[in-house]
């Protein structure tokens, strides 16, 4: 449904760091790095899905109140690496990984990116 997701950012090489640790630990790598954007995917795909940039309209970067963006993990310990990298590389807590209501295996976490972007690391197969 989704071709791609963009993210505004006020510092790219901050978010480059942040990414490249949170998102390698979920199987998508930097594939394009240029001064005013760089882009995310899988090994596979020949597009990028995840796009970080500064805003085009010049205007400073924003969160989007109630946006998120959730990220697919193939595992409960892909959501646990992806939390402590994002952690580690600057990210806030915005849940801790676990079990979640919304069915008997959503295991996921609930994180912000320095920019204060809202990103979910989420596994939806049994342990």
């Amino acid at each position: 449904m989704l071709l791609y997701v963009t993210l505004g950012s006020t510092d790219l090489v901050r978010s480059k760091r942040f990414y490249d640790a949170a998102l390698a630990v979920l199987g998508l790598q930097c594939r394009v790095s240029k001064d005013d954007e760089i882009g995310y995917g899988a090994d596979g795909d020949g597009r990028c899905r995840l796009w970080l940039l500064t805003p085009v309209n010049g205007e400073p970067q924003t969160v989007g109140n109630g946006s998120m963006i959730a990220l697919d993990a193939q595992s409960r310990a892909a959501v646990d690496a992806f939390y402590q990298a994002a952690l580690a590389q600057g990210g806030t807590d915005e849940g801790a990984p676990g079990l979640r209501p919304y069915h008997a295996h959503f295991y996921a976490c609930y994180v912000r990116d320095p920019d204060g972007n809202k990103l979910s690391a989420v596994c939806e197969t049994p342990e």
